[in-house]
């Protein structure tokens, strides 16, 4: 029957919220246990930043090939596989004793989690009817923002109050749990068979960690020679991936027929600018509430908090908004708000602000996200047919990922630029290290350097607002309108027998 029951469409949906909120908050959530991690486990700075680096690789490279696997053997067993793999994973990261086997058992997390992530928009995208999806894709949205601002909370606490190790454990609980309501609610959704062209998964692998391993250690090696030359040759397989995809007379690894479809194309750009401006905004903010203002790394995260609670609390209006509205004026308004916000928020950026005149851009910030997250999922997937619906959750979410990792990139290159250009040369290239740091210890300048601090961190919060312009292009150019060349197809299940 077909599955539009919107009680048992919601419970799906909550059930696969719990762990692709869990595997969300994992990738910010490190950031702050890293100082402890270096000197528990006696290593170095170059070492450390790979469990947050090996997370993401392994994260990204399976997407498009799941997004097409769900398709073939069923979503919810793809799911179910990927959360209980990250959840196991976990309890091995938290048990690691040297660096290297916690890298190795954040490689095995990274891909759990990108086993089982594009299912849930493959699944949703299935079982709400298009005029439910739209606020149904804002929570969607909405959640995973709301899990990377709060991984640095989070971690900042379980730190603080008991070890690194929690930052891992906390997961087992929440996993088993995700488990158990995934069994429970998911729905049994059809299957379509698939053949797989295994030319197309090594070009699509091989081609996405090249370019995602160049960007993470592109200004550590200090953009080597190497660093490029695996950047084009990433970028090379990927066009020869392409033209290949063009000229498979068999069933193709990446359909390019859903790029005729304009919206899909123009939301994949645009959830690459989102998610490159979610990735390189707290990079800013935190170094500056820490180092400018002398706040502590929870009460710094703490401070931007109300970007996350208010895009969670209109996510819901925004989906309506979606539903009823011309999507192009709904995600023209919200680029158009999170561009000025951050205009606004580097304007603010000094040592003297008051609290309040940071929190303003932040509100602004949070009501661009709600008006951007699930209207651009909601646009990109709601004309494809189900047969498609898991390639293209998995170029969708694999765009996001490149769009995250340019901005990691991206936004360390410019600040440090920045911070070079406006700062005294001892302060700019003498700034103490993590790694020679004190576990735990604040990151604080003297008095005479926070100023020159606070306007590189100015500076150089001007590249996600000019990159949100870029968005606001996107949604510009957007159809809009339900009209489409791809039909869909009747959406049947088991799940009620």
């Amino acid at each position: 029957m077909t599955f539009t029951n919107s009680r048992n469409a919601w419970n799906a949906l909550w059930a696969m919220m719990v762990g692709r909120f869990m595997m969300f908050v994992d990738t910010t959530i490190v950031v702050v246990a890293n100082p402890t991690i270096m000197a528990k486990l006696d290593t170095s700075y170059d070492m450390v930043i790979w469990v947050t680096s090996a997370y993401l690789l392994a994260y990204t490279v399976p997407l498009l090939v799941a997004g097409r696997l769900g398709d073939r053997v069923g979503p919810k067993n793809l799911y179910l596989i990927g959360l209980a793999v990250f959840t196991a994973a976990s309890l091995w990261c938290g048990l690691s004793g040297s660096i290297g086997m916690l890298i190795a058992a954040r490689v095995v997390q990274g891909f759990g989690a990108g086993v089982a992530n594009p299912q849930t928009l493959s699944t949703i995208t299935q079982i709400f009817p298009p005029e439910r999806r739209g606020v149904a894709l804002s929570v969607w949205g909405a959640g995973t923002a709301l899990a990377t601002l709060v991984g640095p909370v989070v971690g900042g606490v379980l730190v603080g109050e008991l070890s690194w190790q929690w930052i891992f454990f906390v997961n087992v609980p929440i996993g088993v749990v995700g488990l158990v309501l995934a069994v429970r609610l998911l729905p049994a959704l059809p299957t379509h068979p698939h053949r797989y062209d295994l030319l197309s998964v090594g070009l699509s692998g091989v081609g996405i960690f090249l370019i995602v391993f160049a960007l993470q250690e592109g200004q550590p090696a200090g953009w080597a020679p190497w660093i490029w030359a695996m950047i084009i040759g990433g970028v090379g397989l990927m066009a020869v991936l392409v033209y290949w995809e063009s000229v498979n007379t068999r069933e193709p690894l990446i359909p390019l027929e859903i790029f005729a479809d304009r919206d899909f194309a123009l939301c994949s750009l645009g959830i690459a600018v989102l998610l490159f401006i979610g990735t390189a905004m707290p990079l800013v903010t935190m170094f500056y509430a820490q180092a400018a203002c002398g706040l502590s790394p929870v009460r710094a995260a703490v401070l931007f908090a109300p970007i996350s609670i208010v895009a969670v609390l209109l996510a819901p209006a925004a989906g309506k908004f979606v539903d009823r509205s011309h999507r192009r004026l709904v995600m023209g308004f919200g680029f158009s708000v999170l561009a000025i916000a951050l205009f606004w928020l580097s304007i603010e950026m000094s040592p003297a602000t008051p609290i309040w005149r940071v929190v303003a851009p932040a509100i602004a910030i949070g009501v661009g996200i709600a008006f951007v997250a699930g209207p651009l999922t909601t646009t990109a997937t709601r004309n494809l047919p189900p047969h498609l619906a898991g390639a293209g959750s998995g170029v969708f979410l694999a765009t996001q990922q490149l769009g995250a990792a340019l901005g990691s990139a991206g936004m360390a290159a410019f600040m440090t630029s920045r911070i070079a250009s406006v700062m005294p040369t001892s302060a700019a290239y003498g700034y103490p290290s993590a790694a020679q740091r004190s576990p735990g210890a604040a990151i604080e300048l003297p008095e005479s350097l926070r100023a020159p601090f606070s306007a590189a961190m100015s500076q150089s919060m001007l590249l996600p607002a000019f990159i949100g312009l870029i968005g606001l292009v996107a949604a510009v150019f957007m159809v809009g309108s339900p009209a489409s060349g791809i039909a869909r197809e009747p959406v049947t299940t088991d799940a009620d027998g």
